[in-house]
């Protein structure tokens, strides 16, 4: 098994589910907000021209990309994970280098017996 030079950090855990839960509802909520201040204006502001039919079509494209936005997760705000090392030594030993073949556990099941009383 490699080891790895530089211990295991909790910065490069990924993020937690609610957390990112969370940050994606604001997300949603955000882009809802706009898109009533949209459907407002588009009624109240007077005389109608091209300004209305802006506010119009984000009155109703709004939904769709807020839902595409939420859902989406951004890959760039996550590390990069790292596998954790499964060798523990003290600080004061010295690690010994290992070679890159892995260790093999084979476990085999011997044939049952059907003589013997205690199986």
């Amino acid at each position: 098994m490699k080891t790895s030079p530089k211990p295991q950090s909790a910065t490069s855990l990924p993020r937690a589910p609610r957390e990112a839960s969370d940050a994606r509802n604001t997300k949603y909520l955000v882009m809802m907000v706009i898109r009533v201040i949209c459907f407002i204006l588009m009624a109240a502001i007077t005389p109608y021209g091209w300004y209305t039919w802006l506010f119009a079509i984000g009155a109703v494209f709004l939904p769709y990309v807020a839902v595409v936005v939420a859902n989406v997760g951004k890959e760039s705000d996550v590390p990069e994970r790292e596998v954790p090392d499964r060798q523990i030594a003290a600080e004061d030993q010295e690690v010994l280098p290992q070679d890159d073949t892995p260790l093999v556990i084979t476990i085999t099941e011997s044939p049952m017996n059907p003589e013997d009383p205690s199986r």
